[in-house]
């Protein structure tokens, strides 16, 4: 995809964070806008200022992903609209911190719902159409799909859970023209881990980590789209990252070790 000008993108998990840096930046590119998320209110605002500064229609969907019925609503509406889907970016998702041992099962659901089905629902409604174009899905994951984290036992899972279902979703299409991407950022600096679930299913509301030293939102955002304009099949974004997944296919339990000591220095560590 040389040119995202009057292209038609879908964007989970809109309404801030990497999401609406997505959307600006796909904005600022021509592209005609599908956003996604729970905070209508938010997204509607969001959608008038982007047609305002850039000339383009942007269309606003109040949707929880983790229900089948609003994504379905979510790619009816794309298509009500631009009569076509070219790419499809799952980014809606939410975290958690809590030790398994002490950790409500609803979390995991709740984790598992979002961060997996809602992927999964979400390319579903919107695959006829994105292969009829030869168009692109991307799944935003992370380092934490490739390695189990201390405390996000809920968050790895469905993370894994994320990466199997677009590698088969690949592998299925390889003789398509359907791009499939796996976008892996590092540690950053967004509202996920402000939002993130503590073991009783509440939102922390402050981050146990130093956004200082994390990527930005932007930073991400660029990164995916060039991604997707190169039609690379997997973008893990940090040398951390890469370090992170090719060690732990060598050295396991060196990484275990390594890990563990990385979470034991974030603020009010879960692991001692």
């Amino acid at each position: 995809m040389k040119s995202f000008n009057n292209k038609t993108v879908i964007i989970t998990g809109a309404s801030s964070g990497i999401g609406l840096a997505l959307a600006r930046n796909l904005a600022a590119k021509g592209a005609n806008l599908v956003l996604g998320a729970r905070k209508y209110v938010v997204l509607c605002k969001i959608a008038q200022d982007l047609e305002r500064e850039f000339a383009i229609k942007v269309v606003a969907v109040q949707c929880d992903v983790s229900k089948e019925d609003d994504c379905k609503h979510l790619v009816q509406q794309a298509l009500l609209t631009f009569q076509t889907i070219d790419v499809l970016i799952n980014n809606a998702g939410v975290s958690m911190r809590a030790l398994f041992n002490e950790l409500d099962l609803r979390v995991l659901r709740n984790l598992m719902d979002v961060n997996f089905w809602g992927t999964v629902y979400c390319t579903k409604f919107a695959l006829p159409e994105l292969l009829i174009n030869g168009g692109s899905v991307v799944g935003v994951s992370s380092i934490a799909g490739y390695r189990g984290l201390p405390g996000r036992t809920g968050y790895s899972a469905s993370k894994f859970a994320m990466n199997g279902f677009m590698e088969s979703l690949r592998v299925e299409n390889l003789k398509t023209k359907l791009h499939v991407m796996v976008a892996c950022p590092g540690f950053t600096a967004s509202n996920i881990r402000n939002t993130a679930f503590d073991k009783n299913g509440e939102q922390f509301g402050e981050t146990s980590m130093n956004e200082k030293k994390m990527m930005t939102a932007e930073e991400v955002a660029a990164r995916i789209i060039q991604g997707i304009q190169d039609r690379k099949r997997t973008l893990i974004m940090t040398r951390q990252g890469k370090l992170a997944v090719w060690m732990n296919k060598l050295f396991p339990a060196w990484v275990d070790r390594k890990v563990f000591q990385l979470f034991a220095r974030e603020k009010d560590p879960l692991v001692k």
